[in-house]
């Protein structure tokens, strides 16, 4: 069984380059999901939340028939829910039919204060909605190490850097790697995303991406479990985190 060590320190980081922080539940709306009567209850709950947009499923058709032009179909598959953005533009809260979001834009704070803003949207989407079982709990954490491509490599801050075809020492001008690993003896799995972001403008630096999503990999029945959940989870998220750095990219961040 592999160990999740809950005692185990990470080195702070002043200069953290987390773009977003996610937590995301998947869980069946019980209630009657009627768009003005939720959009409302929402509407009066959230007033720090004043930017509210209606989430709508769209599905695309597409035919093609022997010798004439495709055809293009567009249906409204109904409200799903809604998109909710706070005054500062930093917090997103989405309450669907099928689940919730909370998303945490840079500057990122503290986990204290994105864990307890997690929850209390969760409780009122909970309260609202009337969810059952949790199908999937997610925790997303998408960072961004900006660099000069003058001074630095993107290599030059991953720990297991992307490598040239054996015989051919060339540049890099991007790479996509995706690992996707399990959690021997725990309900959790990790998707592990690492990328380059090409600057946008003369101004722009580059940016190496690290982004990890830790999941459940078995339904949650009882969800007083959630924050247990999470807890581990963010565990989870750090070790790959700081295994996955250089101590180049390190002290770069501290």
């Amino acid at each position: 069984m592999f160990k999740i060590d809950l005692t185990e320190l990470f080195p702070p980081l002043s200069r953290a380059p987390i773009v977003e922080a996610v937590i995301g539940v998947t869980a069946r709306a019980e209630s009657v999901w009627e768009e003005l009567a939720i959009s409302e209850q929402f509407k009066q709950r959230l007033p720090e939340y004043p930017d509210v947009q209606a989430h709508r499923e769209v599905r695309y058709e597409f035919k093609h028939v022997a010798d004439a032009q495709p055809e293009q179909a567009v249906h409204d598959m109904g409200w799903r829910g809604l998109r909710c953005e706070s005054a500062d533009k930093l917090h997103i809260a989405q309450f669907n039919r099928d689940g919730f979001s909370f998303s945490r834009l840079k500057p990122y704070q503290s986990w204290e204060q994105f864990y307890q803003e997690g929850m209390r949207l969760w409780k009122l989407y909970n309260e609202i909605a009337q969810s059952s079982e949790i199908q999937r709990l997610g925790l997303r954490f998408i960072n961004r190490i900006a660099f000069s491509q003058a001074e630095a490599k993107p290599v030059d801050f991953l720990e297991n850097p992307p490598q040239t075809p054996r015989g051919m020492e060339i540049p890099f001008e991007g790479f996509l790697h995706h690992n996707t690993f399990s959690v021997p003896g725990h309900p959790y799995g990790i998707n592990l995303v690492q990328t380059v972001q090409p600057a946008q403008g003369a101004d722009d630096s580059w940016g190496v991406i690290l982004d990890i999503d830790v999941f459940t990999t078995e339904p949650i029945a009882n969800q007083d479990l959630i924050g247990q959940h999470l807890t581990k989870m963010r565990w989870l998220k750090n070790k790959v985190f700081f295994g996955s750095i250089t101590t180049n990219a390190l002290e770069l961040l501290k």
